[in-house]
C-alpha cells in the first residue's frame, strides 16, 4: 500500500510499499514552494526508470552492458484540463560498444512486453522512441 502525507501548502510525501519516500510539490504561483518534483514529472521519471531497468537487465543477460546509458524524454501535453501527456518520446542513449541489434531487442522487449509503466501510459498517450549510440 502507498500512503501520502500532506506536509503543508502544496507539498506531499508519498510513502511507498517498498519503504521509500517520494516528495512532490507545486510551483509557487499555485501555492507551492517549488521544493520538489511535480506529480507529472514523477510519472515521467517512473516511465524512464521502468524501461531503463528493463533495458539494462536485458543487456546484462546478453553480456553487453553499456559503459553508460541515459534516457531523455520529450513530451506534448493537452492544452486543456486535465493536461495529460498526449505524446511521449523516449531517446535511449547508449555509450560504449553496444551492438545495435542487442540494444534494439532490449528496448523493443521493454516497450512491448516488460515495462508496465509504458503499457499503462500507452493507453492515454502516443509513445515513440529512438536509439542513439555514442562512443
Amino acid at each position: 500500500m502507498l500512503t501520502l502525507n500532506w506536509n503543508g501548502k502544496m507539498k506531499f510525501t508519498a510513502h511507498t510499499e517498498s519503504n521509500h519516500e517520494v516528495v512532490m510539490d507545486a510551483y509557487t504561483d499555485v501555492g507551492g514552494e517549488d521544493s520538489a518534483a511535480r506529480p507529472m514529472e514523477v510519472l515521467l521519471a517512473a516511465l524512464a526508470g521502468c524501461t531503463a531497468m528493463d533495458v539494462i537487465s536485458i543487456l546484462e543477460k546478453m553480456k553487453t552492458t553499456p559503459r553508460d546509458f541515459k534516457i531523455e524524454i520529450s513530451y506534448t501535453k493537452a492544452k486543456e484540463h486535465p493536461k495529460v501527456y498526449t505524446d511521449i518520446h523516449l531517446k535511449y542513449i547508449f555509450y560504449g560498444n553496444v551492438p545495435k541489434e542487442n540494444a534494439e531487442k532490449a528496448v523493443n522487449l521493454s516497450q512491448t512486453k516488460y515495462c508496465s509503466v509504458s503499457a499503462m501510459l500507452r493507453k492515454a498517450a502516443n509513445i515513440t522512441y529512438e536509439l542513439v549510440f555514442e562512443s
